[in-house]
């Protein structure tokens, strides 16, 4: 059982994502389908898929550092297609790596530099593609709102949708609704895209374990009925709270923080295919895991748990994760400085 004392100080360190880059050893996530890719492209991942377990570098991997081979803390992922977005948080920019392009990727919102500018970003925590627009939405964390920049290639800056909400991850549904999670208020909001006006739909009494509440929500997935799914960072589970419910149910977790096939340490990056199966970075841990629907009480790792290191069996503090179209996980491993793909086997 870890003492109170040490659990806060590992919270805060998560939550800071400077403190994280500047004293750690690398000086030291919805990857959100929107629902036409995700169900029309994925479909369902076989409860018995398996996945190499080394992965390969297809982003960053050449130290911490701002050039535009190399990552500085990435957290959350979106696949689009043959193209990887990627929120580069301590780069304060979002990057974007196409399938083959294995030595550089392209600057596509923010870099430049730390600010609040709609040309800056402030730490980016998560970001998604919203089709119809053909346009980015991102958290940006640090500057407290939620901005849309266009993909087309003379963009040069953003538009805030959401202001003043110090938001982790994002998800959208099929209506093209946007959730946002967020820390300050351990709540789950529901927008409609170009409304002010907000919908709670998890959390948001107060700070708490109990199945009416949530310890700092992270990252995001909303299904086909609009059920959300909430990485429920400070209290080492996932929740899953159906349309319209005062209540979540605890789906993987809650059994406090440790390494069991039970418990979880600090859950980041989610999914959630048709059939149910929940995966999650499961952070402290250095490892992804598996809980089939109904199976609670035990998961399974199916890439890293080897321990924290930069072999390609391993993670260090890994954030985001995201499926492609032929079932391919890739990780955001932060601490590495690296996206890691692992191939389905």
């Amino acid at each position: 059982m870890l003492e109170r004392k040490t659990e806060r100080s590992i919270q805060r360190s998560l939550l800071d994502t400077f403190e994280i880059i500047s004293n750690t050893s690398y000086t030291r996530e919805r990857e959100r389908f929107p629902f036409t890719l995700t169900f029309s492209l994925l479909g369902n991942i076989p409860a018995n898929a398996k996945w190499a377990q080394s992965g390969v570098t297809i982003a960053g991997g050449n130290g911490y550092g701002g050039a535009t081979n190399q990552l500085s803390g990435p957290w959350g992922l979106f696949i689009d297609e043959q193209t990887v977005i990627i929120a580069d948080s301590g780069n304060h920019r979002i990057m974007q790596w196409k399938n083959g392009d294995t030595t550089n990727g392209q600057v596509v919102a923010g870099g430049k530099g730390q600010g609040n500018g709609l040309n800056q970003l402030h730490i980016p925590t998560d970001v998604l593609i919203d089709k119809e627009t053909d346009s980015l939405i991102i958290c940006d964390r640090e500057n407290r709102r939620v901005v849309r920049w266009s993909r087309r290639s003379d963009t040069t800056q953003g538009e805030i949708l959401i202001e003043n909400i110090q938001c982790w991850g994002l998800a959208m549904d099929e209506q093209r609704n946007l959730y946002v999670s967020e820390m300050e208020k351990h709540a789950v909001r529901r927008y409609q895209l170009g409304e002010k006006n907000d919908t709670l739909v998890a959390g948001g009494n107060g700070i708490g374990d109990g199945l009416n509440q949530l310890n700092f929500p992270a990252y995001l997935f909303v299904d086909r009925q609009q059920n959300v799914y909430v990485s429920d960072n400070g209290n080492h589970r996932v929740m899953k709270w159906n349309k319209g419910a005062k209540e979540g149910i605890v789906i993987a977790g809650g059994q406090r923080a440790g390494s069991a096939l039970t418990q979880l340490y600090y859950p980041n990056g989610i999914f959630v295919d048709t059939l149910g199966t929940l995966y999650v970075v499961d952070s402290l841990n250095n490892r992804v895991m598996r809980c089939t629907q109904g199976d609670k009480k035990q998961a399974t790792i199916i890439v890293g748990g080897n321990g924290e290191g930069e072999g390609a069996n391993q993670f260090n503090v890994p954030r985001g994760l995201t499926f492609d179209r032929h079932g391919n996980l890739y990780v955001a491993d932060m601490g590495n400085n690296r996206v890691q793909r692992f191939s389905v086997e």
